[in-house]
């Protein structure tokens, strides 16, 4: 799977170009220009990285740093602060409100893109996801083996990565091309439609009669693991 970076800052051409050269790197890429937006977005769908500003309008990023590491859905998401502050208490300032990296203004996109490798190499090693569970749906990557209320489900290679991305995160609607974009990766031409007919399937092998359907269609938009109406 593709990580899913949320950058915040309020510099228009700053914005474009961290935009554009994280997704040549091939990361997916959401944008905020203040913090109220976006803490808005994380709540919405909690990003894999974040990559913050300092000084954005009304609510500064150090303080949205800190509202993120209050909440329990948020407090493990990693951070990197960008500013124009180099001295050391700044810096020191901005670490203590939770930040896990800290880039200093002006600053190369290879300088920042190796410090996004690192973070995120962090993240996924004090972290690792061999296991994931929704309700009485269990994925074990290790074995690679699926169950749902103590049965076993049978799923082809395809259904198993389309699982494992709405496993990782549970009540977040994906659009077809961003199910596409992380189950298959964007060097592969596939029909966002045939997103749908795996979608069947995937419903077929977890829904045994007289189960919760844990698949949600939202019209116009994609689809969740959520079985709320």
């Amino acid at each position: 799977m593709k990580p899913y970076i949320l950058v915040v800052e309020d510099e228009a051409p700053l914005l474009e170009v961290l935009r554009y050269n994280l997704e040549k790197e091939g990361y997916l890429v959401d944008v905020a220009e203040d913090g109220a937006v976006a803490l808005d977005k994380v709540q919405r769908n909690t990003p894999d990285l974040i990559i913050l500003d300092w000084m954005l309008p009304e609510l500064s990023g150090v303080e949205v740093c800190r509202r993120l590491r209050a909440e329990p859905d948020t407090k493990e998401v990693p951070v990197i602060m960008l500013t124009a502050r180099g001295e050391e208490a700044d810096r020191l300032k901005g670490l203590a409100s939770g930040a896990d990296d800290y880039v200093v203004k002006p600053f190369s996109p290879a300088e920042l893109l190796a410090r996004v490798r690192a973070v995120l190499r962090r993240s996924i090693a004090s972290a690792p996801d061999e296991t994931l569970t929704y309700r009485d749906l269990k994925l074990d990557m290790a074995s690679h083996k699926v169950m749902r209320g103590g049965r076993t489900v049978h799923l082809g290679p395809t259904e198993f990565r389309l699982l494992r991305v709405l496993l990782k995160r549970p009540g977040r609607v994906f659009s077809r091309e961003q199910l596409l974009d992380l189950a298959w990766g964007r060097d592969i031409y596939l029909e966002v439609r045939n997103i749908d007919v795996h979608i069947r399937r995937l419903r077929k092998q977890l829904n045994a009669p007289g189960e919760a359907d844990l698949i949600r269609t939202v019209r116009g938009a994609g689809y969740a693991l959520d079985d709320e109406p």
